[in-house]
């Protein structure tokens, strides 16, 4: 009887210890599917955080995401207590140093803000500039995108975020940023909603019908347009700014990413000409005072 005992103690034991063991982490992976629809898998990072100022309104400090597949640099402004904090992708040109002020402004108003230096814009960031034609090269070939590897490394920043701060994370991005960011919020369900800025669909997937293209060439095209991501988002809401006389994006293409969307969703005409300004600031900022209180 004893030894019945001991044995039951120890198939106990044993039963305990494996439901203690974790699961190894995934393989990074990715997938589109007929309609075009991106899914990924991305290996998990570690982080270098530096740093650069602190006062009783905001610290700012340099954060390297260490992926599999090399550093992506990052900028983070955050209050004590922050009740939200946004994920900024950069449009092209942008750099850190224009938005010292913008992270200050968040700041005070209790939310962090993080400048994202995606793959080859020329920055700190190592990588090629977004090319098309080389991406579709790689995903004939099975390897990854620089564009999804993008993805991730956003997804991956709000997956640190928001074990940092515990509070929502949401993806925004002006310009050619907003484009990133509106995958980034499909692909992840976890971001907690979508800001974008002067934006709109890139042309891919039309190019690629206009020319009768189907199959592989399609589904990728479709794969990097925002608005195959955008009707996915809800019910997490959407914002989008653009002004009427935008020289770089026209505002009926911005219009016309905006319907993709489904509710709740917000398109507000700003004062300016293109990407994140002022205006923009104090309006979305208006926008989560609602949601998060003043």
């Amino acid at each position: 009887m004893r030894a019945v005992i001991i044995l039951i103690i120890i198939l106990i034991a044993a039963t305990a210890i494996a439901g203690c063991t974790s699961s190894p982490p995934a393989t990074p992976s990715y997938s589109v599917n007929n309609n075009g629809v991106l899914s990924v898998t991305c290996a998990p990072v570690t982080t270098t955080e530096n740093m650069l100022f602190s006062n009783e309104t905001y610290t700012e400090s340099r954060v390297v995401l260490h992926t599999q597949t090399g550093d992506v640099v990052t900028y983070l402004s955050y209050p004590k207590q922050p009740k939200a904090v946004m994920v900024y992708i950069p449009g092209a040109g942008e750099k850190i140093s224009g938005h010292a002020e913008r992270m200050v402004t968040y700041a005070a108003a209790g939310y962090a803000f993080m400048f994202v230096d995606i793959r080859g814009r020329g920055g700190e960031t190592e990588g090629d500039a977004f090319n098309p034609q080389t991406d579709y090269a790689r995903f004939e070939s099975g390897n990854w995108p620089q564009y999804y590897l993008t993805i991730c490394d956003i997804s991956s920043a709000r997956a640190v975020l928001a074990s940092r701060f515990s509070v929502p994370v949401y993806a925004v991005g002006g310009s050619n940023g907003g484009r990133y960011a509106a995958v980034a919020a499909g692909v992840d369900p976890k971001f907690a909603g979508y800001v974008g800025i002067s934006t709109a669909d890139w042309g891919l997937r039309d190019a690629v019908l206009d020319q009768g293209g189907s199959g592989d060439i399609l589904r990728f095209a479709t794969s990097l347009e925002p608005s195959t991501y955008l009707p996915g988002i809800s019910p997490r809401p959407v914002w989008m700014f653009h002004n009427a006389t935008d020289p770089f994006i026209p505002f009926a293409d911005g219009k016309a990413l905006f319907a993709t969307a489904n509710e709740p969703k917000t398109f507000i005409e700003f004062n300016g000409d293109h990407g994140i300004n002022s205006d923009v600031d104090q309006r979305l900022i208006a926008q989560w005072a609602q949601i998060y209180g003043t």
